[in-house]
């Protein structure tokens, strides 16, 4: 009985020191294999039989001599980094964005971390109806008072904690909502961008079930590249940033015909 307890036990040891350096990898953005060989004084076999794992799970991404968990063109975070980047930014957009909102209101969420960050103001407003694909905000707004929750279901992404392809995207037609509230990863003078085809299947369908289309964009989105091209800002009614955004990347924004807002952090 003892040596299967202690079976279990270093059995489970390699998930928890991965799921540290997960927690590692994301708070720091992007670390070398050295690195964590001193942090967590493992081999570097280990560290890489570690890491082959974690970018099999789509936490990390690995490059040459260490690991990132930060976005690329044709890589979006996991989930758990995007939840640790841009709080203040994120909740002063979601402030702004807060005063299109009337009780009564149908709203869409995408699987943004930016919508995300609309729900924690959402119960003043009711009574709300609220359809999301998000898990995370399924979770928080099942907590809430007179919300309406529409949980759009379809194929489940672990890095993205999320739920999409054409059975989501077909769900999400069936709807016409009074307000859509969408995020992308990367942002040009004139289009919204996302790194993976899937995510722009069902954005892209958020778009036509929507009357008011806002997107909810940071900074550091607007000196990125994607992928995928998603839509011409046009296509939104709204486009709201931070005022962390310099003047220069707004300019051509508008200077393009996009009604550009800025929140006050």
């Amino acid at each position: 009985m003892t040596s299967d307890v202690d079976d279990t036990a270093e059995l489970s040891r390699p998930a928890r020191r991965q799921a540290e350096i997960a927690a590692y990898v994301v708070k720091n953005g992007s670390v070398s294999a050295n690195d964590l060989v001193e942090a967590f004084g493992v081999s570097v076999m280990t560290v890489h039989r570690d890491l082959d794992e974690l970018e099999r799970q789509g936490v990390v991404r690995k490059y040459r001599g260490g690991v990132s968990a930060q976005p690329t063109s044709v890589f979006e975070s996991n989930v758990a980094y995007r939840l640790n980047t841009a709080h203040a930014e994120k909740a002063a957009i979601a402030r702004h964005a807060r005063a299109m909102i009337e009780p009564g209101m149908s709203v869409m969420l995408d699987d943004s971390t930016s919508a995300l960050s609309l729900v924690d103001l959402f119960e003043d407003i009711t009574p709300l109806t609220v359809a999301t694909n998000f898990l995370p905000a399924i979770t928080r707004l099942a907590q809430l008072r007179d919300i309406t929750l529409l949980a759009l279901g379809g194929i489940y992404s672990a890095t993205h904690d999320s739920f999409g392809g054409m059975p989501c995207a077909e769900a999400v037609e069936a709807l016409h909502t009074d307000l859509l509230f969408c995020s992308v990863s990367a942002v040009s003078p004139t289009h919204a961008f996302h790194q993976e085809e899937e995510i722009v299947l069902v954005k892209r369908a958020m778009l036509r079930s929507a009357k008011t289309k806002v997107l909810l964009v940071d900074h550091a989105k607007l000196q990125r590249t994607a992928l995928h091209r998603l839509a011409p800002l046009t296509d939104f009614d709204v486009v709201i940033v931070d005022e962390k955004t310099p003047d220069d990347l707004i300019r051509p924004l508008r200077e393009h015909g996009a009604t550009v807002e800025v929140a006050k952090l």
